[in-house]
C-alpha cells in the first residue's frame, strides 16, 4: 500500500527506498514522479538521515553505507539526474543550468548597498549532485595555506596536512601515479586536465610566463600561483558530478535509501537530541497559501541526523528547527532548542568581474555558441550526442591561474578563469562579436554576510545579505585584479588577437571610475560558505566540532558541507567540499583517519632572476628553495650552496634541479653533510665529496639581492651530482 500525502510516517514505518529504484512492480510513469516514497522495511528505522544529496551528501552516503551495519536515508528536495536531462551531463551546457529554476533553487540576495542597490543572483543545485551538477566543473582546492589558516581558527585538525589525504582519496586524476605527493589515482571523483586546444588558451598561459605571474602545470600540487590548464570534473566527455561519482555506484546497496523531491521542514529533537526530521513532499509543496495546512510527516533514526543542504539550506534548516540567533527565532515564533548566534554568520562568497577583449581573429566560440549560427549549434550538440566529444564535452572553462595583489600577502589572493568567449548577465546572453574575458575576483574578502529567516514558512526563501563591497579594502583588491588582467592581455602573446577592450572599456581608468565598473558589473562567483563555521566550543560564533562534526551543544545533529568551513578558501569549493566530505564520513563513522601528509607546498611569489643563463655560482638561504627553479632555468649553473634546514621536499628540489641546472657539477648542502646518503632521484646519482671550493669559485659568485649570507657557511662540503 502506498503512502498518502495526508499519512504521518509512524514510528514503526521508518525506512524508505526511493521508487526511481524500487522493485519492477512499480510502474515507470510511478517513477518519474517526484516527492513519491513508499516503505519498505518498515520495521527498521534508519540509522542516520542524510539531508541533502549535493556534493557532500552523495559523498557521505556513499561512504556510510560501506558498513552494512548502516542504513542510511539520503533526503533530496530536488530531481534525480536522470539521464535524458541531458543539460545536466553536457559540459558545454552549464548555462542552461545555472539560469534554469528546474535544477536550483534560484536564490537572489537582498539589495546590496555597496553595488548600487543591485540584487545579486545565486544559483545552488536543487538535484541529485546539487551544485556539482550545475557547475562549472573546475576542480580546485586552493591552497595549502587556507587549511592551516582553518586549524588557526580553531578547526582542529584540519590543517593541510590532514585534508590532502582527503582530497587524494576522492580523486582520480588522469594524470595521477601511484606515488603522486599531491594527486589521488584511485577515487570515485574523476578529475581531467583542460585541454586547452583553442589558441587563445595557449595565447593567456603564455601571457603568465611573459608577465611575471609565471606558470603553473598543477595549480592544485605543488605551486597554485600563476597560469596553467585548469583541473576539471569531466570523463570521457560528460559532468562528473558528485551524484555520478558517489552515489550511482551505491544504489544498488541495499542498506542506502534514496528519495526526491523531499524538503524537510525541521530537525525533530528530544529535548536536546537530533531523533528524526519532518518533511513535505514536493507533489503536495504548492498550492497552498497557509503552511500550516501542509500534510508534514515524521521519519525518525537511530544514531544521528546529518545536514549536507549546503551554506544556504542547512543554517535555514537549523533556525526553522529551533537552533540559532535567540532574539530571531523568536521573533518567528519558532520554539527555541539551542541559541547558537554563530548560525547563518559569517556568510563569505567570492564577487567577481568580466574584463573581456575583442579578438581579432575567428578563433572564439563566438559562432560556436549563439543562437545566430544555428548550424553549429546543432551540429555541436548532435556530436556530442552521438560521441560526447568535440566542443560540447568541454566548459571551455580550460585555462586559468593565481596571482597576488602584492607581495606582502601570504599566498595568492586573486583568482582567473579564462574563456574564449564572452558571456553577460550570468552567461543567460552570449557575446555580440570574437571576443574573450577573463572571470577574476579576490579570493580573501574582508566583506562578510549573514543569513537570515524570512519566513517560518519552509518553502520561503531566506534572507541572503551578503554585504558585498562592505569592506574598501575589497575594492582596492578589484582594481589590482583589473590591473593585473590587462597586463595579461597586454602581453606579446596576444598581440596577434587583440582588439579594443570590450570591458571595462579604453575610458575606464580612475579608481572613481574602476570602483564604479565593479559595483555596477560584479557577480557572485556562486562560492556561499562558512554559515556553520567549525570551531572550538569556546567561540561562541561557532556551529561545529571539527572532531566530531557534531553541533555544539547538541547530540545526534551533524552537518558535514561548506557551512562549516571555519573560512573561505582560495579557489572554487566542489573539491573542498568533497574534501571535506570524505574526511567527514571517516569522523562520522569512527573510522581511523588517514594518516597526514606533508609534502613541499609554495607559499613564496616567483623569484625572477634576469640573465639567468649567465649565473654560475649561487648561494642561497632562506625559505623554499623550490621557488627558484620552478620557472627559471639556469643553463650554466655549475656550483649551488643551499641551507637544507629550510627544505621541506628535499626529493622535489632534486628533481627540478636535474631539470633546471643541466650543468650543475658541485652542490652545497650546509647544516646536515650526512644527508645526501638518503635520497637519489632518477638517472642522478649523489656522491659525498668534502672539497671546499669557494676559494676556486668565490670571486665569480652571484648573490640573491633578498639574502644573507655569512662566510662561515661557504666553507661547507659539497656534493657532486654526475
Amino acid at each position: 500500500m502506498l503512502l498518502r500525502s495526508s499519512q504521518v510516517v509512524s514510528r514503526s514505518a521508518l525506512s524508505f527506498r526511493s521508487l526511481h529504484f524500487a522493485r519492477p512492480l512499480l510502474g515507470w510513469k510511478e517513477s518519474f514522479q517526484q516527492g513519491f516514497i513508499t516503505p519498505d522495511l518498515n520495521d527498521v528505522k534508519p540509522t542516520h538521515i542524510i539531508v541533502g544529496a549535493g556534493s557532500a551528501g552523495c559523498v557521505l552516503a556513499n561512504r556510510l553505507t560501506e558498513n552494512p551495519d548502516n542504513r542510511v536515508l539520503l533526503l533530496e528536495a530536488g530531481p534525480k539526474d536522470h539521464w535524458w536531462n541531458w543539460k545536466i551531463h553536457m559540459p558545454a551546457a552549464l548555462m542552461y543550468n545555472l539560469c534554469n529554476d528546474k535544477y536550483n533553487w534560484f536564490y537572489h540576495t537582498t539589495p546590496q548597498k555597496h553595488m548600487d542597490d543591485r540584487v545579486i543572483y545565486w544559483p545552488r543545485g536543487r538535484v541529485w549532485g546539487g551544485s556539482s551538477s550545475l557547475n562549472a566543473m573546475a576542480y580546485v582546492r586552493g591552497h595549502p595555506l587556507d587549511y592551516d589558516r582553518w586549524e588557526k581558527e580553531g578547526a582542529k585538525e584540519w590543517s593541510y596536512k590532514y585534508c590532502l589525504p582527503y582530497f587524494k582519496k576522492a580523486q582520480s586524476h588522469e594524470l595521477a601515479t601511484n606515488k603522486d605527493r599531491y594527486r589521488g589515482s584511485e577515487g570515485p571523483l574523476h578529475v581531467m586536465q583542460g585541454k586547452c586546444d583553442n589558441p587563445l588558451h595557449k595565447a593567456f598561459m603564455d601571457s603568465g610566463k611573459q608577465q611575471g605571474i609565471g606558470y603553473t602545470d598543477d595549480m592544485n600540487g605543488y605551486r597554485q600561483e600563476g597560469v596553467g590548464p585548469m583541473d576539471m570534473t569531466i570523463k570521457a566527455g560528460t559532468r562528473w558530478s558528485s551524484s555520478k561519482a558517489y552515489l550511482w555506484p551505491a544504489l544498488n546497496r541495499p542498506n542506502l535509501y534514496t528519495s526526491s523531491g523531499i524538503t524537510c521542514t525541521r530537525v525533530l529533537f528530544h529535548g536536546k537530541k537530533a531523533i528524526g526530521v519532518e518533511f513535505i513532499r514536493k507533489v503536495n509543496f504548492y498550492g497552498t497559501e497557509n503552511i500550516d495546512s501542509y500534510s508534514r510527516e515524521k521519519i525518525y533514526c537511530e544514531d544521528s541526523v546529518i545536514l549536507s543542504g549546503g551554506s544556504i539550506n542547512t543554517p535555514q534548516l537549523l533556525m526553522l528547527s529551533g537552533v540559532g540567533p535567540a532574539d530571531h527565532l523568536r521573533s518567528h515564533e519558532i520554539e527555541l532548542v539551542q541559541d547558537m548566534p554563530g548560525v547563518g554568520a559569517n556568510l563569505q562568497d567570492h564577487l567577481e568581474i568580466y574584463v573581456q577583449q575583442e579578438c581579432t581573429k575567428p578563433v572564439t566560440l563566438y559562432n560556436q555558441s549563439s543562437w545566430k549560427f544555428p548550424h553549429n549549434m546543432i551540429r555541436t550538440g548532435l556530436q556530442w550526442f552521438a560521441t560526447q566529444t568535440g566542443l560540447g564535452a568541454s566548459s571551455h572553462l580550460e585555462s586559468g591561474g593565481f596571482a597576488r595583489s602584492s607581495n606582502e600577502v601570504e599566498h595568492p589572493d586573486i583568482q582567473f578563469h579564462f574563456l574564449p568567449s564572452t558571456v553577460h548577465d550570468d552567461g543567460r546572453e552570449v557575446g555580440s562579436c570574437h571576443a574573450y574575458q577573463v572571470h577574476v575576483g579576490p579570493m580573501r574578502s574582508k566583506s562578510h554576510g549573514y543569513i537570515r529567516l524570512q519566513h517560518k514558512d519552509p518553502r520561503r526563501h531566506p534572507i541572503l545579505n551578503p554585504n558585498y563591497l562592505s569592506h574598501e579594502d575589497d575594492l582596492v583588491e578589484f582594481r589590482k585584479c583589473i590591473e593585473i588582467s590587462r597586463e595579461l592581455f597586454a602581453q606579446k602573446a596576444f598581440d596577434e588577437f587583440r582588439g579594443e577592450e570590450l570591458a571595462p572599456g579604453a575610458d575606464c581608468n580612475t579608481d572613481e571610475e574602476i570602483d564604479a565598473f565593479v559595483r555596477a558589473k560584479a557577480a557572485s562567483a556562486y562560492h556561499p560558505s562558512c554559515t556553520c563555521k567549525m570551531g572550538a566550543s569556546s567561540d561562541n560564533m561557532a556551529v561545529v566540532d571539527g572532531k566530531t562534526m557534531g553541533v555544539h551543544g547538541l547530540e545526534g545533529l551533524k552537518i558535514a558541507d561548506a557551512s562549516v568551513m571555519p573560512s573561505i578558501v582560495s579557489g572554487n569549493l566542489n573539491a573542498p567540499t568533497i574534501m571535506l566530505a570524505e574526511k567527514s564520513a571517516d569522523i562520522i563513522a569512527g573510522n581511523k583517519p588517514l594518516p597526514p601528509e606533508n609534502p613541499a607546498i609554495c607559499a613564496l611569489p616567483p623569484l625572477v632572476v634576469e640573465n639567468s643563463d649567465k649565473v654560475e655560482h649561487l648561494i642561497l638561504d632562506g625559505n623554499n628553495f623550490t621557488e627558484y627553479f620552478l620557472n627559471t632555468t639556469f643553463s650554466n649553473l655549475r656550483t649551488l650552496s643551499l641551507n637544507t634546514n629550510r627544505i621541506r621536499d628535499v626529493a622535489f628540489l632534486l628533481q627540478l634541479l636535474a631539470k633546471r641546472c643541466p650543468k650543475l657539477s658541485f652542490l652545497s648542502l650546509i647544516g646536515n653533510p650526512g644527508w645526501p646518503h638518503q635520497f637519489s632521484i632518477t638517472d642522478v646519482r649523489l656522491y659525498k665529496e668534502y672539497t671546499c671550493c669557494v676559494a676556486k669559485f668565490l670571486p665569480r659568485l652571484e648573490f640573491l639581492d633578498s639574502f644573507q649570507i655569512s662566510a662561515k657557511k661557504l666553507l661547507a662540503p659539497t656534493c657532486r651530482i654526475s
